[in-house]
Protein backbone atom coordinates (compact mmCIF):
# COMPACT_ATOMS: atom_id res chain seq x y z
CA UNK A 1 0.00 0.00 0.00
CA UNK A 2 2.83 2.41 0.76
CA UNK A 3 4.60 1.74 -2.55
CA UNK A 4 1.56 2.43 -4.75
CA UNK A 5 0.95 5.77 -3.05
CA UNK A 6 4.63 6.79 -3.63
CA UNK A 7 4.45 5.98 -7.33
CA UNK A 8 1.52 8.32 -7.88
CA UNK A 9 3.32 11.21 -6.22
CA UNK A 10 6.51 10.91 -8.38
CA UNK A 11 4.78 11.38 -11.78
CA UNK A 12 5.43 14.59 -13.77
CA UNK A 13 2.40 16.71 -14.61
CA UNK A 14 2.40 16.86 -18.44
CA UNK A 15 -0.32 19.51 -18.53
CA UNK A 16 2.00 22.16 -17.08
CA UNK A 17 4.66 21.39 -19.74
CA UNK A 18 2.17 22.05 -22.55
CA UNK A 19 1.26 25.40 -20.97
CA UNK A 20 4.92 26.41 -20.75
CA UNK A 21 5.59 25.38 -24.38
CA UNK A 22 2.56 27.36 -25.53
CA UNK A 23 3.70 30.47 -23.61
CA UNK A 24 7.22 30.18 -25.09
CA UNK A 25 5.75 29.90 -28.58
CA UNK A 26 3.67 33.03 -28.07
CA UNK A 27 6.69 34.87 -26.63
CA UNK A 28 8.86 34.09 -29.68
CA UNK A 29 6.09 34.97 -32.14
CA UNK A 30 5.55 38.35 -30.49
CA UNK A 31 9.22 39.29 -30.10
CA UNK A 32 10.57 38.00 -33.44
CA UNK A 33 10.96 40.50 -36.27
CA UNK A 34 10.70 39.27 -39.83
CA UNK A 35 12.72 40.89 -42.64
CA UNK A 36 10.63 42.90 -45.05
CA UNK A 37 11.88 41.97 -48.50
CA UNK A 38 11.03 44.74 -50.93
CA UNK A 39 11.81 42.81 -54.09
CA UNK A 40 12.46 44.56 -57.39
CA UNK A 41 10.74 47.91 -57.72
CA UNK A 42 9.20 48.45 -61.14
CA UNK A 43 6.58 50.84 -62.36
CA UNK A 44 4.44 48.63 -64.53
CA UNK A 45 2.29 49.99 -67.34
CA UNK A 46 -1.46 50.03 -66.78
CA UNK A 47 -3.37 46.91 -67.75
CA UNK A 48 -4.47 47.02 -71.38
CA UNK A 49 -8.17 47.25 -72.17
CA UNK A 50 -9.19 43.86 -73.64
CA UNK A 51 -11.79 45.57 -75.84
CA UNK A 52 -9.21 47.71 -77.64
CA UNK A 53 -6.57 46.38 -80.02
CA UNK A 54 -2.96 46.89 -78.88
CA UNK A 55 -1.33 50.04 -80.25
CA UNK A 56 0.81 49.63 -83.33
CA UNK A 57 4.17 51.06 -82.26
CA UNK A 58 6.83 51.37 -84.91
CA UNK A 59 10.40 51.59 -83.64
CA UNK A 60 13.39 51.65 -85.94
CA UNK A 61 15.54 48.58 -85.46
CA UNK A 62 18.63 50.75 -84.91
CA UNK A 63 16.91 52.35 -81.89
CA UNK A 64 16.61 48.98 -80.09
CA UNK A 65 19.53 47.68 -78.04
CA UNK A 66 18.96 43.92 -77.73
CA UNK A 67 20.10 41.77 -74.80
CA UNK A 68 19.23 38.07 -74.90
CA UNK A 69 20.00 35.44 -72.23
CA UNK A 70 19.50 31.72 -72.84
CA UNK A 71 18.82 28.97 -70.31
CA UNK A 72 22.56 28.37 -69.83
CA UNK A 73 22.97 32.06 -68.82
CA UNK A 74 24.92 32.83 -71.99
CA UNK A 75 24.55 36.41 -73.24
CA UNK A 76 23.92 37.70 -76.71
CA UNK A 77 24.21 41.50 -76.86
CA UNK A 78 23.44 43.15 -80.18
CA UNK A 79 23.70 39.72 -81.84
CA UNK A 80 27.24 39.19 -80.49
CA UNK A 81 28.22 36.81 -77.64
CA UNK A 82 29.30 38.60 -74.45
CA UNK A 83 30.94 36.98 -71.43
CA UNK A 84 31.54 40.01 -69.18
CA UNK A 85 28.20 41.33 -67.87
CA UNK A 86 29.91 44.46 -66.50
CA UNK A 87 30.51 45.72 -70.06
CA UNK A 88 26.76 46.17 -70.63
CA UNK A 89 26.66 49.48 -68.71
CA UNK A 90 29.13 51.23 -71.02
CA UNK A 91 27.56 49.68 -74.13
CA UNK A 92 24.12 50.99 -73.13
CA UNK A 93 25.51 54.47 -72.39
CA UNK A 94 27.22 54.62 -75.80
CA UNK A 95 24.02 53.45 -77.51
CA UNK A 96 21.63 55.84 -75.74
CA UNK A 97 23.87 58.92 -75.88
CA UNK A 98 24.71 58.47 -79.58
CA UNK A 99 22.32 61.26 -80.75
CA UNK A 100 22.54 60.09 -84.35
CA UNK A 101 26.34 60.40 -84.68
CA UNK A 102 26.85 56.69 -85.44
CA UNK A 103 24.22 55.51 -87.96
CA UNK A 104 24.24 52.02 -86.37
CA UNK A 105 23.21 53.33 -82.93
CA UNK A 106 20.16 55.20 -81.59
CA UNK A 107 18.87 58.49 -82.96
CA UNK A 108 18.39 60.08 -79.52
CA UNK A 109 17.93 59.18 -75.84
CA UNK A 110 14.19 59.66 -76.31
CA UNK A 111 14.07 57.13 -79.16
CA UNK A 112 16.46 54.57 -77.61
CA UNK A 113 14.93 51.38 -76.18
CA UNK A 114 16.86 48.69 -74.30
CA UNK A 115 15.22 45.32 -74.93
CA UNK A 116 16.01 42.57 -72.40
CA UNK A 117 14.75 39.03 -72.93
CA UNK A 118 15.51 35.76 -71.15
CA UNK A 119 14.64 32.09 -71.46
CA UNK A 120 12.51 30.48 -68.76
CA UNK A 121 15.57 28.53 -67.63
CA UNK A 122 17.75 31.62 -67.10
CA UNK A 123 18.96 32.09 -63.55
CA UNK A 124 17.68 34.81 -61.27
CA UNK A 125 21.30 35.81 -60.62
CA UNK A 126 22.04 36.76 -64.25
CA UNK A 127 18.70 38.56 -64.51
CA UNK A 128 19.53 40.76 -61.50
CA UNK A 129 23.12 41.36 -62.67
CA UNK A 130 21.91 42.67 -66.01
CA UNK A 131 19.17 44.80 -64.43
CA UNK A 132 21.80 46.30 -62.12
CA UNK A 133 23.96 47.17 -65.13
CA UNK A 134 21.03 48.82 -66.94
CA UNK A 135 20.03 50.78 -63.83
CA UNK A 136 23.65 51.89 -63.27
CA UNK A 137 23.93 53.03 -66.90
CA UNK A 138 20.84 55.25 -66.64
CA UNK A 139 21.85 56.55 -63.19
CA UNK A 140 25.23 57.61 -64.57
CA UNK A 141 23.68 59.26 -67.64
CA UNK A 142 21.17 61.15 -65.49
CA UNK A 143 23.82 62.09 -62.93
CA UNK A 144 26.17 63.46 -65.60
CA UNK A 145 23.42 65.82 -66.79
CA UNK A 146 23.34 67.56 -63.39
CA UNK A 147 26.96 67.17 -62.26
CA UNK A 148 26.49 64.10 -60.06
CA UNK A 149 27.85 60.57 -60.02
CA UNK A 150 25.59 57.63 -60.72
CA UNK A 151 25.59 56.69 -57.03
CA UNK A 152 24.66 60.25 -56.00
CA UNK A 153 21.81 60.29 -58.52
CA UNK A 154 20.54 56.92 -57.25
CA UNK A 155 20.47 58.31 -53.71
CA UNK A 156 18.64 61.40 -54.99
CA UNK A 157 16.14 59.18 -56.83
CA UNK A 158 15.51 57.14 -53.67
CA UNK A 159 15.03 60.20 -51.43
CA UNK A 160 11.32 60.06 -50.48
CA UNK A 161 10.62 63.74 -49.68
CA UNK A 162 12.77 65.82 -51.99
CA UNK A 163 13.18 69.53 -51.37
CA UNK A 164 12.14 71.83 -54.27
CA UNK A 165 15.81 72.24 -55.23
CA UNK A 166 16.43 68.48 -55.31
CA UNK A 167 13.14 67.90 -57.16
CA UNK A 168 14.23 70.45 -59.81
CA UNK A 169 17.62 68.73 -60.13
CA UNK A 170 15.96 65.33 -60.46
CA UNK A 171 13.55 66.62 -63.13
CA UNK A 172 16.39 68.27 -65.05
CA UNK A 173 18.38 65.02 -65.03
CA UNK A 174 15.38 63.12 -66.44
CA UNK A 175 14.74 65.83 -69.03
CA UNK A 176 11.42 66.64 -67.36
CA UNK A 177 12.09 70.36 -66.90
CA UNK A 178 10.77 71.40 -70.31
CA UNK A 179 7.30 72.56 -71.31
CA UNK A 180 4.33 70.38 -70.32
CA UNK A 181 6.58 68.26 -68.07
CA UNK A 182 7.28 65.81 -70.93
CA UNK A 183 10.23 63.50 -70.26
CA UNK A 184 12.79 63.97 -73.02
CA UNK A 185 15.24 61.46 -71.54
CA UNK A 186 13.08 58.46 -70.56
CA UNK A 187 14.38 55.25 -69.07
CA UNK A 188 13.16 52.98 -71.87
CA UNK A 189 13.88 49.43 -70.70
CA UNK A 190 11.65 46.75 -72.19
CA UNK A 191 11.67 43.44 -70.31
CA UNK A 192 10.05 40.89 -72.57
CA UNK A 193 8.20 37.83 -71.34
CA UNK A 194 10.62 34.89 -71.12
CA UNK A 195 10.57 32.49 -74.04
CA UNK A 196 10.64 28.69 -73.82
CA UNK A 197 13.89 27.10 -72.80
CA UNK A 198 16.42 26.88 -75.60
CA UNK A 199 20.13 26.22 -75.62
Amino acid sequence: MGRSSLRGKNEINAGAMADIAFLLLIFFLVTTTFPNDRGILFTLPPKADPNEPPPDIKIKDKNIFKILVNSADLLLVENEPLEDVSRIKDMVKEFVLNNGRNPKLSDSPEAAVVSFKTDRGSSYKIFIEILDQLDAAYNEMYGERVGMTGVEFRELRNTPNKSPELRAKYNKARGKDGPNGKVTFPKNISIAEPSKISS
